[in-house]
C-alpha cells in the first residue's frame, strides 16, 4: 500500500520531527509512506472570512497538485466521521481488499481545508471535535496509521 500524507506547512520543532521520523521508520515495514509538504500562507490575526477563504483556496491549489487520480483521498476535517482505532484499521484493510493501492490523507493548515479539497475527498475523517495544531496532527495521524497496521497484522501494540 502507498500512503501519502499531504500536509500544509513545514515542521520546525525538533521533538515533532523526531516523532514523525520514528513513526515513518516503523511504518516502512507495512507500507510505502510519502510525506508531501506544501507551503502555507501567512494568516493575519483577526483575518476576515474572505481573507481566510482566499488563504484556504491558495493552500488548496497547492494540495490539489499532489492528489492523484485513482488514489483514495481522506481529508482530516473537524466535521468528518470519527472512527475508533479498530474502525480505522478496518477501513485501511477494506480499501486494500477492494483493490485500492494508494491512500492520500490530507491535513490542512492552521485555518483548515478549502471546500474544494473537502469535496474532492472520498472520506472525511475527524479525530475529535477539538482542534489540534496541524503540526501535532501529523504525529497523531502517523501513530494511528501505525496502530492500524499493527491491529490488522494481529501484532501486540493496541490494548
Amino acid at each position: 500500500m502507498n500512503i501519502d500524507i499531504v500536509c500544509v506547512g513545514r515542521i520546525k520543532e525538533r521533538y515533532l520531527t523526531d516523532a514523525i521520523a520514528e513513526y515513518s521508520k516503523r511504518l516502512s515495514r507495512y507500507c510505502k509512506l510519502n510525506i508531501i509538504e506544501v507551503a502555507d500562507e501567512k494568516t493575519p490575526e483577526h483575518a476576515s472570512e474572505g481573507v481566510d477563504r482566499q488563504i484556504k483556496a491558495r493552500e488548496g491549489e497547492r494540495i490539489t497538485k499532489h492528489l492523484k487520480d485513482g488514489a483514495f483521498v481522506i481529508a482530516l476535517a473537524i466535521n468528518g466521521k470519527q472512527l475508533s482505532s479498530e474502525e480505522l484499521a478496518a477501513k485501511i484493510n477494506d480499501l486494500g481488499l477492494r483493490g485500492t493501492s494508494h491512500i492520500q490523507l490530507v491535513i490542512g493548515g492552521s485555518i483548515g481545508l478549502d471546500d474544494a479539497i473537502l469535496r474532492r475527498a472520498d472520506f472525511l475523517l475527524s479525530f475529535s471535535k477539538m482542534t489540534f495544531p496541524h503540526q501535532l496532527m501529523r504525529v497523531i495521524l502517523l501513530e494511528q496509521i501505525y496502530r492500524a497496521y499493527k491491529i490488522n497484522a494481529g501484532e501486540p501494540y493496541h490494548k
